[in-house]
């Protein structure tokens, strides 16, 4: 499990299982994906920081994903319905 956590493949498998739900909740709820993508993808932005910081990456790529996760978290509101 020690193994699981510092290669950084532990999140490898969470983004896997949000891959799948995004696409069963663009299924069940008959919206497109695109809309579960973008409801996502702060969520994977944080999860691609977290792996950088596994992995022993520098402070720049950490940063970076953090950076991306707001627009994306603005892009997420900006398409939700008032």
């Amino acid at each position: 499990m020690t193994g699981l956590f510092a290669s950084g493949h532990i999140v490898d498998c969470i983004v896997a299982v949000l891959a799948l739900e995004i696409a069963a909740f663009a299924v069940w709820r008959r919206s497109s994906l695109a809309n579960a993508v973008v409801a996502a993808l702060p969520g994977i932005c944080l999860l691609l920081a977290l792996r950088s910081a596994l992995t022993g990456a520098g402070w720049t790529m950490i940063a970076l994903w953090l950076m991306l996760s707001f627009p994306a978290h603005l892009a997420d509101l900006w398409r939700r319905p008032p």
